[in-house]
């Protein structure tokens, strides 16, 4: 997997040839997590989609500081580094567990340090945990992002009991129904990715 790299962030100079460039998010940094499981096979099914061209961005090897620069000072290396890739992006899709009825404090962390890279672009969801799936943290999650002037696919993955969900393999145990449903959200995504893309070429976002 790789990300395309391009001269004005946000946007492409061939939107209609270019594969789509989505950067898979990693929300648990949580020691023994289940996450690498189920954004592995997410990251292997949307680039098998077709559309897309993927970026695994996991904040559990990214790691982001706690402690901010000052506003208007350099930031930190591994800032500008997922700022970058943020930038390039033209979509994204967050793993995220649900914790007490939300999401990690590092995904938090993560939404607020970056402002421009977020905006008018699509996000989508991937959810895991208990009984709820982690649906309570994606429904807090669609909140913050339109706060970020982004859209979200009105589908998403979500998997209750997650770790009775897949095999040993890191394969779903019920491949035909969990590769439909992610294929609904991935169309989804990829609508809306060409028409913001295609906008930002000719109209830049800006607030």
């Amino acid at each position: 997997m790789s990300i395309a790299t391009h001269t004005t962030a946000g946007t492409s100079a061939h939107p209609n040839t270019d594969p789509f460039r989505l950067a898979v998010i990693v929300g648990s940094t949580r020691e023994g997590r289940f996450a690498p499981v189920v954004s592995n096979w997410f990251a292997a099914t949307a680039e098998q989609h077709g559309d897309f061209e993927v970026d695994i961005i996991d904040l559990a090897h990214d790691r982001l500081p706690d402690v901010w620069a000052p506003m208007g000072s350099e930031p930190a290396a591994v800032v500008a580094a997922v700022g970058g890739r943020l930038a390039a992006a033209d979509a994204f899709v967050v793993v995220t567990p649900e914790y007490n009825h939300s999401f990690p404090a590092g995904l938090k962390n993560m939404i607020d340090l970056f402002r421009s890279e977020w905006q008018g672009k699509p996000v989508g969801f991937v959810s895991y945990g208990g009984i709820s799936g982690g649906l309570r943290a994606v429904e807090q999650l669609r909140l913050v992002f339109a706060e970020q002037h982004m859209v979200t696919t009105r589908d998403g993955l979500a998997f209750p009991m997650a770790w009775e969900k897949f095999d040993a393999e890191g394969r779903p145990v019920d491949v035909a129904g969990t590769e439909a449903a992610a294929k609904v959200m991935l169309d989804q995504l990829a609508w809306w990715t060409e028409a913001t893309r295609s906008t930002r070429v000719r109209r830049p976002y800006g607030v």
